[in-house]
């Protein structure tokens, strides 16, 4: 397959492993990875904020950068972008967009997909040939567990990882508290509930805490890093690129 990679904005600016990740993980499955250069923010901060008539030049430049007939998917290491492509675009193109532009929304949201649900759904795959040995615990983030709805998906392709010592996380379903704007505007309630999450990482005595979504991961390894828990977070793009022959070298976390 033809497969154009979304970068999303944490992805370029921050965590730009998980994105290179990605492709190297699927171009060691066989497929061509292609990344459209003029690609910019899917615009989801602007809706998730109120501001819903911003972002539509954002939303008619992923169905442009995207729509070509030759691009047989698109995939991204986010289950947030994946969900305001698949939800939030449709939204912005019916209320604010022209006909062209809700045409090339609907030709972009059916053939865009988060990581795991394309591996799993689209390829058909479990097994990527990795290698990661090491204690793991997984967070199922927000957009993915509930609009996108991954369900067991991540876990099933942590689970065929070779060496690895997956844990589950108490009360894995619980919200990190990041929600972008949520935990600014929230800090106090946000960092309630972060301080729950990290409390139960740390019971499971896992090196890494692995989510579909470096958001999350962010806010996350913030608060693991604050308490100097031992545990470090990493794409779940991160594990899955790891191999024998090349695998992925896990540095201490703080302490």
């Amino acid at each position: 397959m033809r497969i154009g990679l979304f970068a999303t904005c944490l992805g370029d600016t921050l965590f730009p492993e998980a994105v290179k990740s990605t492709a190297v993980l699927l171009a060691r499955l066989g497929h061509e990875v292609v990344f459209p250069p003029e690609q910019t923010c899917c615009g989801q901060m602007h809706v998730n904020t109120g501001y819903q008539r911003e972002p539509v030049p954002l939303v008619r430049n992923f169905a442009e950068q995207f729509g070509d007939a030759s691009i047989d998917a698109v995939v991204m290491p986010s289950g947030s972008c994946a969900g305001s492509v698949r939800h939030q675009h449709e939204i912005i193109a019916e209320r604010y967009g022209d006909a062209a532009l809700r045409a090339g929304v609907a030709t972009v949201k059916s053939k865009t997909y988060e990581l795991s649900e394309f591996l799993v759904d689209v390829l058909g795959v479990t097994g990527v040939g990795a290698y990661f040995p090491h204690r793991v615990t997984y967070h199922p983030t927000c957009h993915s567990l509930r609009m996108l709805r991954v369900g067991e998906k991540p876990l099933k392709l942590l689970r065929a990882v070779d060496s690895i010592d997956l844990v589950e996380l108490p009360e894995a379903d619980s919200c990190c508290g990041f929600g972008g704007t949520f935990a600014l505007k929230n800090a106090e309630t946000s960092t309630a509930m972060l301080q729950d999450k990290t409390r139960n990482i740390t019971t499971t005595g896992a090196a890494v805490c692995t989510a579909g979504d470096s958001s999350c991961l962010m806010h996350i390894g913030g608060g693991l890093s604050r308490i100097a828990s031992g545990t470090r977070t990493l794409h779940l793009a991160q594990i899955l690129s790891s191999t024998r022959t090349s695998p992925y070298v896990l540095t201490e976390a703080v302490r």
